[in-house]
């Protein structure tokens, strides 16, 4: 199968929003229960650590509701890339900012998942765009 067709495929982006909530959920897990673990090594406060895996859990239960949906509306997956990329901005803030001054490893962390995350951002983007021209094209 070609990337074209893989991208246009009904069942791309149900599967990609699986993905993303699971991958999101069980990052809001670790921020929320591992924060006083995590704060130290990370040189984050836990209040953001924890305030991040908080704000995740909605959007999880959201992301996995439309990815029971045989076709994902268009504005609900563009809704998706953008709070991707709003997330990715926030985390590049938390990484280099003024706010917080991170470990090393604090920086790879929060890096780490803002590329995970800029990921499914980029792959609903071109999922959402190959399946809008495949409609248009069947029209």
């Amino acid at each position: 199968m070609s990337s074209k067709r893989l991208f246009a495929s009904p069942g791309f982006l149900p599967r990609l929003l699986w993905i993303d909530g699971l991958a999101t959920g069980a990052t809001a897990v670790l921020l929320i229960a591992g924060a006083g673990v995590l704060a130290p090594v990370l040189q984050l406060p836990v209040g953001l650590l924890r305030g991040a895996g908080l704000v995740c859990v909605p959007f999880v239960l959201w992301v996995l509701s439309l990815a029971r949906r045989p076709r994902v509306p268009g504005g609900a997956m563009a809704a998706v890339i953008a709070i991707n990329f709003a997330w990715v901005a926030g985390s590049a803030w938390v990484a280099f900012g003024p706010q917080w001054q991170p470990a090393a490893i604090g920086i790879a962390f929060v890096c780490a998942q803002a590329l995970v995350v800029l990921v499914f951002a980029e792959l609903g983007w071109v999922g959402l765009r190959a399946s809008a021209s495949g409609r248009r094209a069947a029209a």
